[in-house]
């Protein structure tokens, strides 16, 4: 009877310590130390924001598997479809003058801005239904591989909702903690974010002109240049795939390229540097030469398919 009550408890226990909230967590005292010590709350209130704030495993299998794991003939049909090329230029005529504005402020391509975020969040359709505060604390508590990043992100979080004035329990966003119409995670939120309607808020919610704004001020605070191409075709021939394809998003210059064998516009100077792209289809693959704009979408999503997407959702509602 012993026996089979300690089995038993062994095999409850790590359901008990998700069902249990994050302030008792082993890990949980010294984040909320820091956050006493270094910017001035009180123990206090750190554990009534955490009260009820739990472990949710979908989270962790979610992040496990992104979209963007898929191969390229799998992954764009998520983001390429008629609905939201049409939705992306319903959105570029609604807010015309908005884009115009940040076009001429930031100097990013308005059809780039629009394809952001009609990628990120479909025009706001799909912003995402988790608890931010809980998807960072799951992601920081609960999942090693990037938990320092979540962490940190956790903490800007606290710190974003006290100085926007927002209530952290009512907030709500993508299972990696993004929020709002461009999905900006805490931290970019901080450090991008504009009030572009002028109405003393940066609300990425409830504002498109300040969603608007803050993706071209991300863009422009990352050196985006304007109506620069961002990617160019390539050929490869098949001998040379493999080594080149292991190079991943490193970035290469031109010339290393082009003695490798791959064939590309001579418009790309040699001391350029650019990013080999291999897009699976279902059968054989693409490939692509992406250049400094692309890079520049890599530092809104590291992935070469998002930024693959991007350019072909903002070309076709360019059109």
């Amino acid at each position: 009877m012993r026996r089979l009550l300690a089995l038993a408890l062994l095999v409850a226990a790590p359901h008990a310590l998700h069902a249990a909230d994050y302030r008792s967590h082993p890990q949980y005292p010294a984040f909320a130390k820091k956050l006493v010590e270094k910017h001035g709350y009180s123990r206090d209130e750190i554990d009534a924001l955490f009260e009820g704030v739990t472990h949710q495993e979908k989270i962790i299998e979610l992040i496990t598997r992104p979209a963007e794991s898929r191969a390229w003939h799998e992954y764009r049909p998520i983001f390429i479809t008629d609905a939201r090329i049409e939705a992306g230029r319903a959105f570029m005529r609604e807010h015309a003058e908005t884009l115009e504005r940040a076009e001429h402020e930031f100097g990013v391509d308005r059809e780039i801005i629009a394809a952001i975020i009609g990628v990120e969040t479909f025009y706001g359709r799909i912003s995402g239904s988790w608890r931010v505060l809980e998807a960072l604390a799951t992601l920081g508590f609960g999942y090693p591989p990037r938990a320092s990043f979540f962490l940190s992100e956790l903490e800007h979080f606290l710190l974003l909702v006290r100085e926007e004035a927002i209530d952290p329990a009512a907030i709500t966003g993508s299972y990696a903690g993004a929020m709002g119409g461009g999905q900006f995670i805490p931290s970019s939120y901080r450090a991008y974010a504009v009030d572009f309607d002028g109405d003393g808020k940066r609300d990425l919610w409830n504002s498109w002109p300040d969603v608007i704004g803050s993706v071209a001020n991300y863009f422009a605070r990352h050196n985006w240049r304007f109506r620069e191409t961002i990617a160019v075709p390539a050929a490869v021939p098949q001998s040379v795939t493999p080594p080149l394809a292991e190079q991943g998003m490193k970035t290469m210059s031109a010339a290393a390229l082009r003695a490798a064998g791959v064939v590309f516009t001579e418009g790309v100077s040699d001391d350029q540097d650019v990013r080999f792209v291999v897009l699976q289809q279902a059968e054989g693959a693409d490939y692509w030469i992406g250049l400094h704009n692309f890079g520049v979408i890599n530092r809104y999503n590291r992935s070469p398919l998002y930024a693959m997407a991007v350019m072909e959702l903002a070309g076709t509602i360019r059109e």
